[in-house]
């Protein structure tokens, strides 16, 4: 396909991403089971944001008489720190089992796989807890666009839960669906029939199918976590009703128009938390010692950082990569770099997310590549999005 061809087909998926539903296999992410005699006492020291509790049956569940159960748990994005703050990996924590022993599962970019099991090597006692890589075992696909909570819906058998359904899942809330049972009109097995098949996925890996609310991006998103076996025959059901694949170049696109950092990209071992503006969602303020805390503390009660991760408009992009330099007047050397640079349906132009000294206080300008490279208009960014001003496309 060329150059145009592929162009256009990125529009029309990230069109239908906006208007309808697209589906994408994001497993290339790794996931880690961590468990032991003591794994939620040990991460706690680790992670730098919240412990999930265990997921939660509803209290009037109406699916239990179909054989379905739903449990509600959350979700919570959190960073591993060396001592000086840096960042080893970011993580999604996922709540398996209460108690004591219950286990947790994480899942991250596969960039920033070595790294963590490295730093578990050092910091995750063997006697309390243990990283078991279990990304073989389990996939992750993401369903994108508005028309997402209702196929999801019919796929899943979740249209009973009325107003209490997909479409009013709130960031990282999870629910976990699994089969209670056969179905109740199923006929009885004998001893030359097959078991009924099941109403749900069937993991008893990580406790049930878990979808949760994904909100790294703008459209309405929903991560599916289960078993390789499970997501396949999902994948054949979501082609079945219409839904198209994208590439996983689209949640690019999305992901930088609505400005969330990820590792690997606006994220590695030389940034620290509040320098990507993740201090009030990853860092739990209120939970006891953590790895790289008490840099984090310094900072919030008495520091500040020298760059701040901003979006960057760029117009046709000219000379913009990443790792570009950033400048700004009356300095030869760089004021910051780019980091992810995509060309943008929503704001009809190339965008970026980059790293800019705090001297320049958005909305601001920048060149790019050099003192009189093209000019780019920096633009502050909130957990919401970026912050527009008047004039700018996609406003």
């Amino acid at each position: 396909m060329s150059r145009n061809g592929e162009a256009d087909r990125e529009e029309e998926l990230h069109q239908r991403a906006t208007t309808s539903a697209v589906w994408m296999d994001r497993s290339r992410r790794s996931r880690l089971r961590v468990e032991g005699r003591a794994p939620a006492r040990m991460l706690t020291g680790i992670v730098t944001g919240r412990i999930p509790a265990p997921p939660e049956s509803f209290l009037e569940d109406p699916l239990e008489e179909d054989g379905i159960q739903v449990r509600r748990g959350q979700r919570f994005p959190s960073a591993i720190l060396t001592p000086k703050g840096k960042i080893v990996s970011e993580v999604w924590l996922h709540r398996l089992e209460a108690g004591e022993e219950g286990a947790f599962l994480l899942d991250l970019p596969a960039e920033g796989l070595e790294g963590l099991l490295d730093h578990f090597r050092r910091y995750l006692p063997p006697r309390f807890a243990r990283a078991v890589d279990v990304s073989e075992e389990l996939g992750l696909l993401t369903i994108v666009g508005p028309e997402a909570p209702r196929i999801l819906a019919s796929l899943l058998g979740l249209e009973a839960l009325g107003e209490k359904g997909l479409a009013g899942m709130e960031e990282g809330e999870e629910w976990v669906v699994a089969p209670v049972g056969p179905r109740p009109d199923a006929p009885a097995p004998t001893s030359d029939t097959a078991p009924p098949e099941s109403p749900g996925p069937d993991e008893s890996m990580i406790g049930g199918l878990r979808v949760v609310r994904n909100g790294e991006v703008d459209p309405p998103a929903f991560d599916l976590l289960g078993e390789v076996r499970t997501l396949s025959r999902l994948r054949e059901e979501l082609s079945q009703a219409g839904v198209g694949e994208a590439d996983p170049s689209l949640w690019e696109i999305l992901r930088v128009e609505k400005g969330r950092p990820v590792f690997g990209r606006e994220l590695d071992p030389e940034i620290i938390p509040p320098e990507a503006g993740l201090q009030e969602r990853w860092i739990d303020h209120q939970k006891g010692c953590y790895t790289g805390q008490e840099v984090i503390v310094r900072i919030r009660d008495r520091g500040r950082v020298n760059r701040h991760l901003r979006g960057l408009l760029l117009g046709e992009g000219r000379g913009a990569e990443p790792g570009t330099p950033l400048f700004i007047p009356g300095r030869d050397r760089p004021a910051g770099e780019l980091r992810s640079v995509v060309r943008s349906p929503r704001f009809r132009q190339v965008v970026a997310l980059g790293y800019v000294r705090r001297e320049v206080d958005p909305p601001g300008e920048v060149y790019i590549g050099g003192p009189g490279g093209p000019p780019g208009q920096v633009r502050a960014l909130t957990d919401h999005g970026w912050v527009l001003v008047p004039g700018d496309a996609g406003e």
